[in-house]
């Protein structure tokens, strides 16, 4: 309720408190002056000051709850609306933070019940945090990093969610589900030492064990600031390194394999491989693209009745690597048969991880590969060093295969697609 007072009809807000908040305010009304004589600016003024009150006592009896997180929480919040950063008390005791201690108990209210219980502990830093285990910081890191799945499909959500879930299970299974406050160096040790053994006996590589460092380390880090813990996990520094555990470099095939053997099944009678998997692999072989861009390929990016026939790897319904991704590639060759017998591009495949996988099995159990480090991927490889052989300038290849330019500016559009096209019509198998 709104009433004017006084010779210049200052407004007052005056209003019950909700029942729930009368653990938190010592009185039953609360009557406070708006600083105007205008109603419609009273009235946005009201409005604002009840959000404000209403999430005040709010904190406080999240403050008082038996979850640690609302505790925690509220006790952040409360000391924010005061102007102050929560910090822990044994922060607080700090010499050097006098003055800083000394603003904070002035800052204190005093109500007819004595001093603001709730105010002074999360001034103070009387809350401790919530007791956090290293596997609960992973169930907090999906509320936290919620922005990161946006644009992405739900296959792309799975692949980017498992390596963490993993790294997170391979920690608990060595180390403990410990409090993350807890880690110590020797317990990143005995987890660097679990995965040593099972490089030496030849299970894994380097590179996979380095990948649950690097997500355990993303998860629990976001994790310890999105909560202001004021500490960071000592999870740096055990990256594994050395030359004998190098990542294996997938070797290109031959031009005369891929001419001899390897198109020729997949366009023959004998090819088994269903035609939406078999027809994204040829695309693969004179475009150079990741099969996943192929596989995303949406009706709108596949242009075959251009006057130059082309794809568009664009963020339509999925994410693409990064920005030097989005690109233009001339169809030519048996890339260009393949797309236009898929106009529509590949439905199957537009959410399903299982092409890579299909595919490598194929063409390894129907004798498509060169050797055994062969796999699907290395058709990107071929297509690059054939741009190489003939002598495409090092813009122009990178421009193809979506890379970037090793940190140098890129200026311009690049060349037209007509002339892509004229590059890529000698290479084109």
């Amino acid at each position: 309720m709104l009433r004017p007072r006084g010779k210049k009809g200052t407004y007052y807000l005056k209003r019950r408190v909700p029942v729930q908040f009368s653990s938190v305010h010592d009185s039953k009304f609360v009557e406070l002056s708006l600083k105007t004589d205008s109603l419609d600016e009273a009235e946005k003024k009201a409005a604002a000051l009840w959000h404000e009150l209403e999430q005040g006592w709010q904190d406080k009896l999240d403050g008082r709850s038996d979850d640690g997180d609302k505790r925690f929480e509220a006790a952040r919040k409360i000391a924010q609306t005061r102007g102050f950063r929560y910090r822990q008390m044994k922060e607080l005791a700090d010499e050097a933070r006098l003055p800083d201690l000394i603003d904070r108990i002035e800052a204190i209210p005093v109500t007819a019940r004595g001093v603001d219980e709730d105010v002074a502990s999360a001034l103070l830093g009387a809350v401790e945090p919530p007791r956090l285990t290293v596997s609960r910081a992973l169930e907090k890191f999906w509320e936290f990093a919620a922005s990161s799945k946006v644009g992405k499909s739900d296959d792309q959500i799975r692949r980017w969610e498992n390596p963490k879930k993993k790294a997170i299970k391979n920690f608990v299974n060595v180390v403990g589900d410990i409090d993350v406050a807890d880690i110590r160096p020797e317990d990143m040790q005995d987890f660097q030492d679990w995965w040593l053994d099972r490089i030496d006996c030849g299970a894994v590589g380097a590179s996979t064990a380095n990948k649950d460092f690097t997500h355990l380390a993303t998860v629990l880090r976001l994790v310890c600031k999105k909560m202001r813990l004021g500490f960071e996990p000592p999870v740096s520094g055990f990256a594994i390194r050395g030359a004998t555990w190098r990542n294996k470099v997938r070797p290109p095939f031959s031009d005369k394999f891929l001419r001899e053997t390897f198109i020729p099944h997949l366009i023959g009678a004998d090819c088994r491989l269903n035609e939406e998997a078999r027809d994204i692999i040829l695309m693969l072989i004179n475009t150079g693209a990741r099969p996943s861009e192929i596989a995303g390929l949406k009706p709108e990016t596949i242009h075959i009745d251009a006057k130059v026939p082309y794809i568009s790897i664009e963020p339509i319904g999925r994410q693409i690597k990064n920005a030097t991704s989005e690109r233009i590639i001339p169809l030519v060759g048996v890339s260009l048969d393949a797309a236009r017998r898929h106009p529509n591009g590949f439905p199957r495949y537009w959410d399903n991880p299982g092409l890579s996988a299909i595919a490598n099995k194929y063409i390894r159990n129907n004798g498509l590969t060169e050797s055994k480090d062969h796999v699907l991927y290395s058709l990107r490889h071929s297509f690059e060093d054939r741009l190489l052989a003939a002598q495409v300038d090092e813009r122009v290849r990178r421009d193809l295969m979506g890379h970037s330019l090793g940190g140098r500016q890129r200026y311009g559009s690049g060349l037209p697609l007509a002339d892509l096209r004229d590059l890529l019509l000698p290479t084109a198998l």
